[in-house]
C-alpha cells in the first residue's frame, strides 16, 4: 500500500522544540498571572480602576508629547495673537484710564507706566506685572489693577503718607512713616514738620516714633531729631532748646518720661537753659547761654573787693604806724 510523504512536515526536534517553548510559554503566563494576582489583592482599588489609572497616564503622557511639540512650532503664540486681534477688533482693547485714589502724588506718573498699554487687547494685559510696575513708585503704598470692559483699565491707590523730612547734606527729602523716601522738597514748604538729621536715621524713622510715644505731651513740641553716631537722639524743641538723651531705648525713652515729669512741675521748656544733658541715670546738666560769662564777671568782682579790702587794710595799717611815729 502506498504512502504519501507530505513535504514541509516538522521533524522531531522541531516539534519538541516547539512543545517545550509552548510549555515556557504558559509557566510565564501562569507566573506572570500570579504575580498580578498578588499584587491586585495589595491594591485599595480594582482592576477596573487601574486600567483606568494606567489610561490616564498614558493620555497625559501624549498630552505633554503633543503640547511640547506645538510650543516648539509656536501654534500657542499665534492662537494668543489671533485671539488678541479679535478681541481688539471688538472693541476690547485699552482705550481709557481710570486712576483712583490719588491725592498728592503726580497723577502723571501713573499715566508714563501705563501708556505702553493703550490700544492693547483686554485679553492680553499682564495685570500682575503692571502693579509691580506701579508699586515700584515712591508714593504709591500699594496699587491694583483690574479690567472694566470692554475698554477701560482701572487703577487703584494707595498712597503713603508724608511723616516727616530727612535732612541730607545736598537736599531735604520728604518720607511717610516707615522712613521710605518720596519726595525732594523746599525749605520753605518743609517749615512746621518734623525734621530728621543723622546717618542712618532713615531707618530709625519707626523707632523714634515709639520713643516720642513715651511722653505724648512733649512729641508736638519736637521740632527735630538728631540720630548721633549710631546710638542715639538729641530732641531739638520749637523753643530752640535741645534734649540730649542717652543711648538705649528703654533708657531713653526713661529720660524723655522724666524730662516731661520735670517740664510739667518746673516749665523747663521756654526758660533760659539751653540744653539739657541726661546721659547721666542719677543726674541733669543744664546750659545756660552766658552763664559762664556771669560767673566769671562776678568771679572778677569778688576778685576786685578782695584786692581792694586788702589795699585799704594795708594803708591803714601804715596810717597808724605813721602816727605812733
Amino acid at each position: 500500500m502506498a504512502q504519501t510523504i507530505k513535504r514541509g512536515g516538522k521533524g522531531v526536534r522541531r516539534a519538541a522544540a516547539a512543545r517545550n517553548t509552548q510549555r515556557k510559554v504558559q509557566t510565564a503566563r501562569q507566573q506572570t498571572g500570579s504575580l498580578l494576582d498578588n499584587v491586585m489583592l495589595w491594591l485599595p482599588f480594582g482592576e477596573e480602576t487601574l486600567h483606568k489609572i494606567v489610561m490616564t497616564f498614558v493620555l497625559a503622557v501624549a498630552a505633554a508629547i503633543v503640547w511640547t511639540v506645538a510650543v516648539m512650532a509656536g501654534i500657542p503664540a499665534l492662537a494668543t495673537e489671533q485671539a488678541a486681534i479679535i478681541a481688539s477688533d471688538a472693541g476690547f482693547k485699552v482705550s481709557h484710564l481710570e486712576v483712583r485714589g490719588v491725592n498728592r502724588m503726580n497723577e502723571l506718573k501713573i499715566y508714563e507706566r501705563i501708556l505702553g498699554q493703550n490700544d492693547r487687547a483686554m485679553t492680553t494685559l499682564d495685570l500682575g506685572g503692571l502693579r509691580d510696575e506701579l508699586n515700584q513708585l515712591p508714593w504709591v503704598k500699594d496699587a491694583r489693577v483690574s479690567r472694566k470692559l470692554p475698554d477701560t483699565l482701572v487703577i487703584d491707590i494707595v498712597e503713603r503718607s508724608p511723616h516727616a523730612v530727612l535732612r541730607k547734606p545736598d537736599r531735604m527729602v520728604l518720607i511717610d512713616e516707615t522712613g521710605a523716601e518720596l519726595e525732594p522738597i523746599k525749605k520753605d514748604r518743609a517749615k512746621g514738620m518734623l525734621v530728621l538729621a543723622g546717618p542712618g536715621v532713615g531707618q530709625r524713622v519707626e523707632d523714634l516714633s515709639h520713643l516720642l510715644e513715651a511722653a505724648p505731651a512733649l512729641k508736638p513740641q519736637v521740632s527735630e531729631a538728631e540720630w548721633v553716631g549710631n546710638r542715639r537722639w538729641n530732641l531739638t524743641f520749637k523753643t530752640g532748646q535741645v534734649l540730649v538723651l542717652p543711648e538705649g531705648d528703654e533708657k531713653a525713652a526713661g529720660a524723655l518720661l522724666s524730662f516731661a515729669r520735670m517740664d510739667g512741675v518746673n516749665r523747663l521748656l521756654g526758660g533760659k537753659v539751653a540744653a539739657f544733658d541726661m546721659r547721666a541715670p542719677d543726674r541733669i546738666y543744664m546750659r545756660v547761654p552766658g552763664h559762664a560769662d556771669e560767673v566769671a564777671e562776678e568771679k572778677r568782682t569778688v576778685d576786685q573787693a578782695k584786692a581792694e579790702a586788702k589795699r585799704a587794710k594795708a594803708n591803714a595799717a601804715a596810717d597808724a604806724k605813721s602816727d605812733e611815729g
